[in-house]
C-alpha cells in the first residue's frame, strides 16, 4: 500500500513539475506551448513562422526533431480545407524522395476542424517521419509539422503531440 501511495505523489509530482517547465509563444494570431528544454527560433522564410527543436539525444544523433508553423495568406477565397489537404498530399509526394502517407483524416477541433496527415519519406541521408496539422482560417492556411527520424518518431511522440495539440488560432472574423 505504502508503494502505491509513494507512486501516486512521485507520479502527481513529475506532472506537476513537467506544466511548470512549459513555455508560451504567442503570435499575432496564434499560441502554442512548448517544453522550454526545446529551442524556439522565429523566422519569416517562406511562410515560416516559427521552428520548436528538440534536443539531440546523444553524439550519434545528427537531426534535431522539430515543429515548425507555416502560415500563408490563400490567394483564393474558394480555397476549402479539403483543396489545401489535396494539394498538400500532392506536393508531399512530389517533394518528398519515397514518400508514403499512413493517415489522413479529419479532426474535430475545440474551435475549428483541422486534418491531420502522418507520412514518411526521405530527405537527404535521413529517413523522416512526419506529422501535419492543417486548418484553413479566414482565408489563410496554417500548416503546423512536427518532423522526426523514422526510428526517433516514438520517442518524441507524446511530446510532439502535446505541443500540437496545444496550438489555438484566434480568428479575426467578427
Amino acid at each position: 500500500m505504502k508503494r502505491i501511495i509513494l507512486f501516486i505523489f512521485l507520479w502527481s509530482a513529475m506532472i506537476a513539475f513537467e506544466q511548470n517547465d512549459w513555455k508560451t509563444l504567442k503570435g499575432d494570431d496564434y499560441s502554442i506551448q512548448y517544453p522550454d528544454d526545446w529551442t524556439l527560433k522565429q523566422t519569416n522564410v517562406m511562410g515560416a513562422k516559427f521552428i520548436l527543436f528538440s534536443q539531440l539525444s546523444g553524439p550519434d544523433d545528427k537531426f534535431r526533431d522539430n515543429i515548425n508553423l507555416i502560415v500563408q495568406n490563400l490567394p483564393d477565397s474558394r480555397i476549402t480545407l479539403d483543396k489545401l489537404v489535396e494539394i498538400s498530399i500532392q506536393q508531399i509526394k512530389e517533394l518528398i524522395t519515397d514518400a508514403k502517407i499512413i493517415e489522413s483524416k479529419r479532426i474535430q477541433g475545440k474551435t475549428s476542424d483541422y486534418h491531420k496527415i502522418i507520412y514518411t519519406g526521405k530527405h537527404g541521408v535521413f529517413f523522416l517521419k512526419y506529422m501535419q496539422y492543417v486548418w484553413v482560417i479566414d482565408n489563410k492556411a496554417y500548416i503546423l509539422t512536427f518532423t522526426a527520424e523514422e526510428k526517433s518518431f516514438d520517442k518524441f511522440f507524446e511530446t510532439a503531440k502535446r505541443i500540437m495539440d496545444s496550438f489555438k488560432i484566434e480568428s479575426h472574423k467578427e
